[in-house]
Order: C-alpha cells, then structure tokens, then sequence
C-alpha cells in the first residue's frame, strides 16, 4: 500500500489524476454525455499512456462525474448524470430558497466522505475478496458471468425485457470471428476485418459516443433555464449536524450496493435517498429543500463509484457499464483484470486505489473555486460542442488501428445507440454483455470438457453451486412478484354469480 502511494507520487501520475477529475466534473456539469461515452471517446488517448497513469485518469474521470452532475440538478432542476437524479428534488428546492450554496457544499463534503470511506474499505475488501477468487475455476467464472448479466438486466433502467434483448444482442456480437477451439469463422460474411471479431473501442465510442450525442441534440429543443444564483458555498452547523447521519448511511449503502453487478451509482442514489425519507420523523421535508434528501444521495452515488473497482480489479468481472469501457482499457493495455492482478501488477492495483484518496481531496478542494467556470459552461450551446466532440470520436477511433472500417463501426453502433434510447432501451446491458461474452462462452465449454458434458456439475462445486443458487433467486424472484401482482386484484374482489346479485339499485345510503 506504501508502494502505491509512492506510485500516485510520480509527477505524472498527480498531473493525470488531477486531469481525470477536472474531466469528469467538466462531463457531470454537460448533461447527457457521462463517464462511460467519455471514457470510451479517450480510449485512443490512452494507448501511449502507463498502464497506471491511464487507469487513474479514467478512474478520476469517473468519481468527478459524480460531482459535476450535482451542479446542474441544483442550479438548473437538470441532472447532468443519472445519478443525480435524486438530488434534484430537494436540490433545487434549496437553490429556490436562496441556498444553492448550502446545497452544492453539503454535496460536496458529503462525495468527498463518502469516496474517501469507500476508498479505505475497497483496500481492505479488494485484496481479500481476490485471495478467495484464486479458487474460481471455469464453472466459477461461468455462473459469475451469467449472474453479471442477469443482474445488469433485471435492474437496468430501461425496463426488464428490453434489457435482456439488449444482452443477448451483445452475447450475440461477442461471437463474431474465429472460434477459439475450432478456429472455425462465425458471422464474418467472408469479411477479414471481422475474422478477430468486432473490437470493444468502436462498439463503446459508438454506442456510448455518438449514440449518446445524436440522442442529446434532439432532446436540446427545450429551452435553457438560467441558472440559480451562488451565494455562500458552505452549510452551516445546522446543516451539518442535520446531515451527519445522512452522510454515514450514505457511504454504507453505496459502497454495499456498488460492489453488486448493476448496482452502481444511480441505484445506491435512490436507494440513499428512499431511507432517508422513510426514517425521517418529517418525510413531508422531502422534495422541499431537505439537506439529508441532497446529502444521502450525493455520498451514495460517490461510495458506489468506488466500490464498483472492487469486482473489477479483485474477479474482473466489470459491474456497470463504465466499468466495462475501464476493463477495456486495461485489456488494450495488456493488463487482465482478476484475482492475479494484486500479485502480478500490486504497482497498478494499489496505485489505482491510492489515487482515488488524492482525487477526493482535489475534488473537494477544486468544487467550490470552480463553480463559476462550470456556471459559464451551462451556457455553451449543444449545437457547439456536439460536432466538436463528433470528430474527436471518429478521429480517435480511426488512430487505434488506422482503420477506415473502425469508422464505419463507429458510426453504425451510434446510429444503433441513438435508435436504442430513442426505443428506451438501455446500451448498458448490451455492452456488458459483449465483454462478459467471450468469458462465458470459453469458461462454459472448459467447464462442459471437465464434467464431460453433463451439466449438473455447476451443482457439484460449493461456490458455482451457491452462485447458481443466487443466479436462479435473480431470475425467479421477479417472475414471483408479477404473478402475485396478477392474482391479487382476482383474490381481493371475489366474483358474485349474477344469479344472486339483487337487481335493485342501491340507494345512497347502502354506498
């Protein structure tokens, strides 16, 4: 862990840390692009990167995107990430009240609590929860693998069934080229770009890049509020004291929740949040300018951005959809993320997480100067930065490899991306999918040549055992609630033969 901070240390890897979350708060602050279609664009940026320096600056750029959107949910009622959502409700409240700057300090010290406590457990949980994953065989990694992309689709925010059909488009796509047992070519079309199979870096910048940008632009038709105006940047003791409690659930919510495949962020946000409310003696506070209702949410969506490096780094099994572009990254960078990686390359894994200590502290330390620069930068036009942000896409996708083909993947995943949210499905999931793919299928066909082909032997295994023991509750359980949600309104309202019925009407009374 010392080694790690002697890493941070470097004058290049503090130059990139501090780069990555004056990006991401830049990125919160623009509503609609987020980290992952961020991260994805400066994908080719990182190839002449260190290993480390590129992680911390993607990794920065994700923690600072939390922020950043908390600034446009309190001055404009527009969250300029989704996990920020939730604070739009007692956010702008305040901002009303004439107490944006109680509202953008409490989230400020409440991120930097919240990340920096998420911090101090991802070092004690990661190295553990790696040690225990040296046991995962194929069977392991297969059942984890399939209970990553269940849980990724039953809790997207674009609805169960359409994101399962998103994950099966990406298992789908992650089959494309050579078969790795038989070198047989699957869904190439005779096409020797397609022989290796489609490349991570056009799939994402389309998708998350492009897709999102094109989706943006014609949701920019309503017009632009003026934003509220900043007096005092810090909450008083009141505001404090109120909070104190907030802060604390937050940052346990968000780092439990985080850690789980589809958590993430945006669900440890309103699960913050909906605590807050229920255990308040006032829950009518709520959505009229209550501290906690900015307070909670903020620290969650901070503690989970943290602790979604934990299943990452320790089983390589990447837990949200920006996770997924990171494990692309380092994969282009020659690093396999999993239980080897803390023993193989300690120098990336502890420099990585010491970094997010020094990204908390000039988060905080840049949130309140900065303000009036992210002010200046809500009143930049869409129509300005989209066609900017269109060619640094479609350049950067072309220098990965020199390929006019990359291009043209680019520009058809995006048209994809757009078609996908403008039809309310979720890219997450699909994504997810296709990285998670080509582990599921290898993994599955060794795990089939070790039972010689029965598949009760998942079963036989104490920790694939427990895991398909999770993954069946996954898909049961929601199954469960929709019928009882069919049969209850059949129980409650018993049906009378119409023989028995009096045919007199009712009178006032008997109503």
């Amino acid at each position: 862990m010392l080694d790690g901070f002697a890493v941070v240390g470097e004058p290049a890897n503090l130059l990139y840390c501090l780069v990555g979350v004056v990006i991401g708060m830049l990125i919160g602050v623009l509503p609609g692009l987020g980290p992952a279609a961020t991260i994805a664009i400066l994908l080719p940026v990182t190839y002449g990167m260190e290993p480390v320096t590129a992680v911390i600056m993607l990794a920065g750029i994700f923690y600072g995107a939390q922020y950043g959107g908390t600034i446009t949910s309190v001055l404009l009622r527009l969250p300029g990430e989704a996990s920020s959502v939730v604070t739009v409700f007692d956010g702008h409240a305040l901002a009303r009240q004439g107490r944006a700057g109680a509202a953008l300090g409490i989230a400020a010290i409440g991120s930097f609590i919240g990340g920096t406590l998420a911090v101090g457990a991802l070092s004690l949980v990661a190295p553990v929860v790696a040690a225990y994953a040296l046991d995962f065989g194929p069977p392991e990694y297969t059942v984890l693998a399939l209970l990553g992309i269940m849980l990724v689709a039953t809790i997207s925010s674009g609805g169960r069934t359409r994101a399962l059909a998103a994950a099966g488009i990406g298992l789908l796509l992650a089959t494309v080229g050579r078969d790795d047992f038989t070198s047989a070519e699957r869904f190439t079309f005779a096409n020797l770009s397609l022989a290796d199979g489609l490349d991570f870096v056009p799939i994402a910048m389309g998708l998350f890049g492009l897709g999102e940008i094109l989706h943006n632009l014609e949701e920019r038709h309503r017009a632009v509020q003026a934003p509220a105006e900043v007096t005092k940047v810090w909450p008083g003791r009141a505001d404090l004291r109120q909070s104190s409690g907030a802060i604390g659930r937050g940052s346990v919510i968000g780092f439990a929740l985080g850690i789980l495949p589809g958590g993430g962020a945006v669900l440890s946000s309103m699960a913050a949040y909906a605590l807050e409310k229920r255990r308040s003696r006032h829950p009518e506070r709520f959505g009229h300018g209550a501290i906690e209702g900015v307070a909670a949410p903020e620290t969650a969506n901070n503690a989970a951005a943290t602790s979604s490096f934990i299943p990452l780094l320790s089983l390589g099994i990447p837990a949200n959809a920006t996770m997924a572009v990171i494990f692309g990254a380092l994969l282009i960078q020659g690093v396999t993320p999993g239980p080897q990686l803390v023993t193989e390359h300690p120098e990336l894994f502890w420099g990585v997480v010491n970094s997010m200590y020094i990204g908390n502290v000039l988060l905080l330390i840049m949130s309140i100067p900065l303000l009036g620069v992210f002010v200046r930068i809500l009143r930049v036009r869409g129509t300005v930065l989209a066609p900017i942000t269109v060619l640094i896409t479609l350049v950067g996708a072309y220098t990965v490899n020199n390929s006019v083909f990359d291009i043209g993947l680019v520009i058809a995943f995006g048209v994809l991306g757009y078609l996908m949210k403008k039809a309310g499905f979720d890219p997450g999931p699909m994504v997810l999918a296709f990285v998670l793919g080509s582990l599921l299928e290898t993994s599955l066909r060794r795990s089939l040549l070790l039972f010689d082909g029965d598949p009760t032997g998942f079963l036989t295994r104490p920790i694939s055992g427990i895991l398909f023991a999770v993954f069946l509750a996954v898909i049961l359980l929601p199954l469960a609630q929709t019928l009882l949600r069919r049969h209850r309104p059949a129980a409650l309202v018993p049906a009378a033969p119409s023989a028995l019925r009096d045919p007199a009407p009712e009178t006032e009374e008997q109503e």
